[in-house]
């Protein structure tokens, strides 16, 4: 097993990886909508899953994957009327690649965000 860990995505604020790397996939812990820096990004669900975006593909580089490597998705809503818009958002960060997803509900999320997304990778 490999820790992965970049500051170019927010710092894991708990006892927990950005992700790990075992038997040749990636694992990542969710990422919600921080800057690297830490600072919460306001707004609507577009503006939200767009950083989650920015994240995950900053841990994906740390480890020489990309967005195309993802084979599984999970994805955290806080509001399940936000679908649509998160979706839009979602389509456009991986284009015509379509990895295997699950969405759901969530009472509550960390920083009461709109959004957190966790991916499977895979090493080709």
């Amino acid at each position: 097993m490999k820790t992965i860990s970049t500051t170019k995505a927010p710092a894991a604020i708990g006892p927990y990886a950005q992700a790990i790397v075992a038997n040749g996939f990636l694992i990542s812990s969710g990422q919600i909508p921080l800057t690297a820096e830490g600072e919460l990004v306001e707004g609507d669900i577009v503006a939200q899953t767009n950083q989650v975006f920015e994240n995950i593909k900053a841990v994906l580089a740390e480890a020489g994957l990309s967005l195309n490597n993802v084979i599984k998705t999970t994805v955290f809503l806080k509001d399940m009327n936000d679908f649509a818009a998160m979706n839009e958002a979602y389509a456009t960060n991986f284009g015509d690649h379509k990895p295997s997803r699950s969405a759901v509900e969530v009472a509550r999320l960390p920083k009461d965000v709109k959004v957190e997304i966790e991916v499977i990778a895979v090493f080709e």
